[in-house]
């Protein structure tokens, strides 16, 4: 097992991640940049995808084609991972959408679960989870947990905009088979456990403080 990572250094990427880290972009273009971004590092995600060969008739002839062989279970945490839903769906609109709902206890920073919303079993079904922020890594920890009890497959594909190095060492010792792929790891986590320089709450930045 082991945990790979994928930085996608493109320049659309880069522009909209300059935006969204600006403290001064609003909640609507915060979103819109967002999204953007899901769109691109999804793409890039999605690449390995399972795919069967077969024809389709053209106005002129017949023609090879590949179709996936298989559609993916989109996975968002709850509530910034709402951010890549649209992105998600737009590419892939047949792909299954569970949820996963996990606050932060901001005085331990431990995750606190609240919402369980998958498919009954994974097996052979591609996963990918999107979350915009990895942060310590203790919701993802937990996330995984419930995807392997349905027999997910691995790796287990994981979409965030930003990580944090301590996020991804502790999803390496926890013996975890992922692939993140993501726009920028960043410096550090503060000692309130938000990522330096980050972004500040992407679920608020997104929906308000009382969204």
């Amino acid at each position: 097992m082991s945990v790979t990572v994928t930085l996608v250094d493109h320049p659309l990427v880069a522009d909209s991640l300059a935006r969204i880290r600006d403290r001064n972009t609003p909640n609507p273009s915060f979103r819109t940049n967002l999204e953007r971004i899901g769109t691109l590092l999804l793409a890039e995600a999605t690449k390995s995808l399972p795919t069967v060969e077969g024809t389709v008739e053209t106005p002129i002839t017949a023609a090879p084609a590949r179709r996936l062989a298989v559609q993916p279970v989109i996975v968002p945490v709850l509530r910034a991972g709402l951010g890549f839903v649209h992105a998600a769906q737009e590419l892939m609109p047949l792909a299954d959408v569970g949820f996963i709902g996990i606050s932060r206890d901001e005085e331990t920073f431990q995750p606190k679960p609240y919402v369980n919303k998958l498919p009954e079993s994974l097996a052979g079904r591609p996963v990918i989870v999107i979350d915009p922020m990895l942060a310590t890594g203790g919701s993802l920890v937990h996330t995984i947990a419930l995807l392997t009890e349905r027999d997910a497959p691995v790796p287990i594909t994981v979409v965030c905009a930003l990580a944090a190095p301590e996020g991804i060492q502790r999803l390496r010792d926890e013996g975890l088979d992922l692939h993140i792929v993501t726009a920028a790891i960043d410096d550090h986590l503060n000692e309130h456990a938000f990522i330096v320089p980050g972004l500040g709450d992407a679920g608020d930045r997104q929906f308000g403080t009382g969204g």
